[in-house]
């Protein structure tokens, strides 16, 4: 079954930066909204950022202007490139489409240390 699979994540100290990416492989990935969205431990997972396929983007409060989401319709691929992050910003990262959704991937973990 096709899945999303994140990548990207570490550990980095408060202030740091890190870029994630998202491999979608799919025809229809271009003509879709896609989005990141993080879960902290024993919560449900939040929406951080989101693209639409012209190039639209919309930002949590949390996270504007820190954080940048790009994608590559040809690459089928999706980056979340964050900076000035925060101990705050530990979670574990996903990236799905924002409607029909596909199954969850495997998330790639953020820790930021303080």
């Amino acid at each position: 079954q096709v899945q999303p699979v994140e990548s990207g994540g570490g550990l980095v100290q408060s202030g740091g930066s890190l870029t994630l990416t998202c491999a979608a492989d799919s025809a229809l990935f271009s003509i879709k909204t896609w989005a990141w969205y993080r879960q902290f431990p024993e919560k449900s997972r939040e929406q951080v950022a989101r693209i639409t396929p012209g190039g639209i983007e919309t930002y949590d409060d949390s996270v504007k202007g820190r954080f940048t989401i790009a994608r590559d319709n040809a690459k089928r691929t999706m980056t979340l490139e964050m900076n000035k992050l925060k101990p705050e910003d530990t979670a574990v990262y996903f990236c799905n489409r924002i409607l029909n959704q596909w199954p969850w991937g495997q998330g790639t973990q953020v820790t930021v240390s303080s």
